[in-house]
């Protein structure tokens, strides 16, 4: 028997706003929301947790009174599907997104990014497994 990762959730401020950023970034839809958390997932696979398999995570944004106060310990990366890493990093900027200074060295073959509530997230160059 083992497990198999459903879900991340992550604490912010403004649930709506990170839900929306996070929605376009991934191309999720909101599957589940009350007035402390939104829950956003794969239109494809939206019952994934009872799927047998791998499933795409749903990402849980819950609402907390403390703000970020240092760099994420864990952090989501992501891939692009259709386009050069270079095009995809000025789409989620466009987004909202804001490049990051976590001590990079220039060689990486990632871009450092965060999102609106200033949670790192890495936009990689390639598939590492």
């Amino acid at each position: 028997m083992t497990s198999k990762l459903t879900e991340i959730s992550i604490d912010c401020a403004d649930p709506a706003v990170l839900s929306r950023f996070w929605c376009a970034v991934l191309d999720y839809v909101v599957q589940d929301m009350d007035d402390e958390t939104i829950t956003i997932g794969s239109p494809e696979v939206p019952e994934g947790k009872i799927r047998r398999g791998p499933v795409p995570p749903v990402l849980t944004f819950a609402r907390v009174p403390e703000g970020k106060a240092v760099k994420n310990r864990v952090h989501l990366d992501v891939n692009t599907t259709d386009v050069e890493q270079d095009e995809e990093v000025r789409r989620l900027l466009d987004l909202g997104a804001r490049h990051a200074d976590v001590g990079q060295t220039g060689d990486e073959s990632w871009v450092t990014l965060t999102d609106p509530e200033g949670n790192e997230f890495c936009v990689l160059s390639g598939r590492h497994p």
